[in-house]
């Protein structure tokens, strides 16, 4: 990918984050996620209905890399079964991890394929995949899963 165009999507989702802003609403799942090597503390909620994602929202102090790869995967998220979502975080892991991903799958989240390089910023990267696979966690531990 251009890096310019990588720049440019990286930046308009930090600046202009997809759900952000926590509600009150019972009916989600909760966590929260932070990394001990940068400023990220971000809450994430998630409402799955039917076995399918409908809603992603969080909210918290966090990097550009956590902000935007939040966003975007939010995007990617919404409206895909349990089993997809698990797909396409197992993917992301896999790029960001330098193994072999689905770049298709992906769609923009490729912004980050070579998130590697900069070691530092890694977890950042990996804040909302792994946010999302606690709530999946949790869903699966109430014996509710798709």
């Amino acid at each position: 990918m251009d890096s310019n165009l990588r720049r440019e999507i990286i930046l308009d989702n930090y600046q202009d984050p997809m759900n952000r802003g926590l509600i009150e609403d019972d009916g989600y799942l909760k966590v929260n996620t932070n990394s001990e090597s940068c400023i990220d503390n971000l809450d994430f909620m998630m409402k799955i209905e039917n076995g399918i994602v409908k809603d992603i929202r969080f909210d918290g102090e966090a990097c550009a890399i956590s902000t935007s790869a939040t966003s975007i995967m939010i995007r990617k998220l919404i409206g895909k079964k349990i089993s997809e979502v698990k797909e396409i975080l197992k993917n992301y892991q896999n790029m960001i991890h330098e193994k072999e991903y689905d770049e298709e799958l992906l769609g923009e989240l490729t912004v980050y394929d070579e998130i590697s390089k900069q070691p530092n910023r890694i977890h950042c990267a990996l804040i909302p995949s792994e946010a999302v696979e606690k709530m999946l966690g949790g869903l699966e531990d109430a014996g509710d899963n798709d």
